[in-house]
């Protein structure tokens, strides 16, 4: 069985899809950004609660701030890609659930109106999210490169607030010279999956 999806498209947004390390100074624009988000805000969340928050660090003043959070080795890539977004999860995302979720209003108190129910839940969808976006950052002809190494915490106080957990810093741009590692292995089929 083949997919629908063209191949090219499959290469592009899959079997292509590499961590980009080093990146052009090509500029990504604003625009750039509006069409990648625009694209990806309709993959499926839980009760379509969307909590991903997107923080675009452009000033060369708030670069130097998180670069200052970052580990060590991602420290020159976050430096030098053309855009850095932090990728967030907004713990208060039930608010916009009697906009979000018109049909039924009430799941904002009747599913979420507890903090801990509400953090599990922003921080599994908006993870759910932040694929997607990487995925449209590929779409939008852009190279992402995704980092976890990063101090948390630091990274939540210097530009976010209690009510965002911070997922992940994300490079995007133009890949530049020797942008990727080599092509690691991947699980086969029966690896991983079971039929019971």
């Amino acid at each position: 069985m083949s997919l629908v999806l063209d191949p090219a498209a499959q290469d592009l947004l899959f079997r292509e899809a590499r961590t980009a390390n080093t990146f052009t100074d090509e500029p990504v624009t604003d625009e750039q950004v509006q069409a990648i988000y625009d694209l990806v805000k309709y993959g499926p969340t839980a009760f379509n609660q969307s909590p991903l928050r997107i923080t675009l660090v452009r000033s060369p003043e708030a670069r130097e701030r998180l670069v200052a959070h970052m580990a060590e080795g991602n420290r020159p890539k976050t430096a030098a890609a053309p855009l850095v977004a932090i990728l967030s999860a907004d713990n208060e995302f039930h608010e916009e659930l009697p906009e979000l979720f018109p049909h039924f209003p009430a799941a904002k108190d009747a599913f979420f109106s507890e903090r801990p129910v509400r953090e599990g839940s922003a921080t599994l969808n908006a993870a759910l999210q932040a694929a997607y976006f990487i995925v449209g950052v590929r779409a939008a002809g852009l190279a992402a490169g995704p980092m976890t190494g990063l101090d948390f915490e630091g990274v939540r106080k210097e530009f976010l607030d209690d009510d965002h957990t911070p997922l992940m810093v994300v490079n995007i741009g133009r890949p530049g010279p020797d942008a990727w590692f080599p092509r690691s292995p991947r699980l086969a089929y029966d690896q991983v999956v079971t039929t019971v």
